[in-house]
């Protein structure tokens, strides 16, 4: 876990800059320099661009990291005939969004019709965020993950805090902020080619031959199949967020919004540990190393369930205070329950651990088919249920009952099929104790003024109890070791 700990600490750093980034983008900069119809299409057409990466992607992702052990010898041909598979991806989704576009202004013209004009806006950042995925997959598979990560996470979001800045000053119009939105996914793409290139991971070879009829029909067919699971995955994360604009409106998508981008960093650490061990899941599945993964598989879920669960409570305790910040915070503290269902799911995610890489990269990844269509009816009905009835929170509690039944299916096809199982004891201490700690700040520390006071109190006496619990319930004790062995190293013995 030495290795996985490091590579994983390096993107939690970058990924908690670009939170900080983030939180400063949507919680005060977007709700102060746009309307919140503004921010509804701004949301809207992003994440129907991302959407619709993974189809065009083609599962590639997932096939580069599994198959890359084996072709290394081969690597630049390998990555030339994945760029190539990628552009053809896009170039279908492309055709399909084109054919299909008059349905699509059909489902927005009642309730969001301004979304209509930028549409041509989705498929430059479905281009570029593919490409962008290809890159970041192959640096991955090079054990590589610090620099894609700061790009994605940190430069993509400065960015966006200097597009919407000069639209605040008046240097843009909302037309070129809108197309700007483009360009961002564009000069992130543009940076990660100047860092391969500078680090000899970037080379074209169109040399095919090399690689066999067979390789190539098993790492396509491979591809294909688990495109259904990365699809999923991003299509919980984003569905809602369309279903909401075309339910309801603009409005309260970007309501939604705002408190959906509180939620999602929750699973930061959870993030930055799959790219790290997805290569490792790969090479030792490669080995036939079964029990490293059982063990990993319990790691990780301990490890991530700690730090996940502590950043929730540190969001739903302080939640009143975070919206104070916000600009207009009367109109976007509607969303203050879509933090609460959605971060649950996020905890949801977490709490099942690694299942998603572990079919991926296992003999039964046809499995995703099945339970990826299986959630994505699910997500649908879901929304087309519950958004009616309850508004927003009703997307976010459909969001969390698909992310749970998700998990569930996942985790027991892999308990039955492979006999691991991410539980241990070590996961109901967890749960015990955020369930204590969480009680004795909400019911025992009164509300303080200021709120910057209160934020700092409520937090600090968290991070104690939680940390004393720990200790005390010896918790993930080889974790426990490893940082006080860092801590040695700033007080080395005189």
């Amino acid at each position: 876990m030495g290795k996985i700990v490091k590579q994983s600490l390096l993107t939690t750093l970058s990924s908690y800059i670009g939170v900080v980034i983030g939180y400063v983008n949507m919680l005060w900069l977007l709700p102060y320099a746009l309307s919140p119809e503004e921010i509804g299409i701004f949301r809207t057409i992003q994440d129907m661009g991302l959407l619709l990466v993974p189809f065009a992607q083609l599962g590639l992702g997932h096939g580069v990291t599994r198959f890359y052990p084996l072709i290394k010898e081969n690597q630049f041909a390998f990555f030339s005939f994945t760029l190539v598979l990628s552009l053809i991806g896009f170039g279908l989704v492309a055709l399909g969004f084109l054919l299909f576009k008059g349905q699509i202004i059909d489902a927005y013209a009642t309730n969001s019709p301004e979304v209509i004009n930028f549409l041509n806006v989705v498929l430059f950042i479905t281009l570029y965020a593919v490409l962008n995925s290809i890159l970041d997959a192959f640096t991955r598979s090079f054990i590589k993950i610090a620099v894609p990560t700061f790009f994605r996470e940190v430069v993509l979001r400065l960015l966006l805090t200097i597009l919407v800045g000069s639209y605040l000053f008046g240097w843009l119009d909302f037309y070129q902020l809108m197309w700007g939105l483009a360009d961002i996914y564009l000069f992130t793409l543009l940076g990660m080619l100047v860092y391969m290139i500078r680090n000899g991971m970037f080379k074209l070879s169109f040399n095919w031959r090399r690689l066999s009829s067979a390789f190539r029909t098993e790492y396509i067919r491979y591809s294909l199949i688990t495109l259904l699971g990365t699809a999923g995955a991003i299509l919980i994360m984003k569905i809602d967020s369309l279903m909401v604009s075309s339910m309801i409106g603009l409005d309260a998508n970007a309501i939604y919004a705002i408190g959906f981008s509180i939620a999602v960093v929750i699973e930061m650490p959870r993030r930055a540990v799959s790219q790290v061990v997805m290569p490792v899941i790969a090479e030792k599945f490669a080995l036939n190393q079964t029990k490293e993964i059982d063990a990993l598989y319990k790691n990780v879920a301990v490890n991530q369930l700690l730090l996940c669960l502590l950043i929730f409570l540190g969001i739903w305790i302080n939640i009143d205070n975070l919206y104070h910040f916000v600009p207009h915070r009367e109109v976007y503290q509607a969303g203050k329950w879509v933090v609460l269902l959605i971060g649950l799911g996020k905890l949801c995610d977490v709490l099942f651990s690694v299942n998603g890489e572990i079919i991926v990269f296992s003999r039964f990844y046809i499995f995703n088919i099945t339970s990826t269509l299986l959630m994505c009816v699910m997500v649908v009905v879901l929304n087309l249920l519950m958004i009616p009835i309850w508004g927003i929170e009703g997307a976010a509690l459909s969001s969390l009952l698909a992310m749970f039944f998700y998990n569930l299916i996942k985790y027991v096809y892999v308990k039955k099929r492979l006999g691991f199982d991410p539980f241990s004891w070590d996961i109901a201490k967890i749960v015990l104790l955020g369930l204590l700690v969480y009680g004795v700040d909400y019911f025992m520390i009164p509300t303080l003024a200021p709120v910057l006071l209160d934020i700092v109190v409520r937090s600090g006496l968290l991070v104690l109890l939680y940390g004393l619990g720990i200790w005390a319930m010896k918790i993930a004790p080889d974790s426990q070791q490893m940082v006080w062995e860092k801590l040695k190293m700033f007080y080395p013995r005189r």
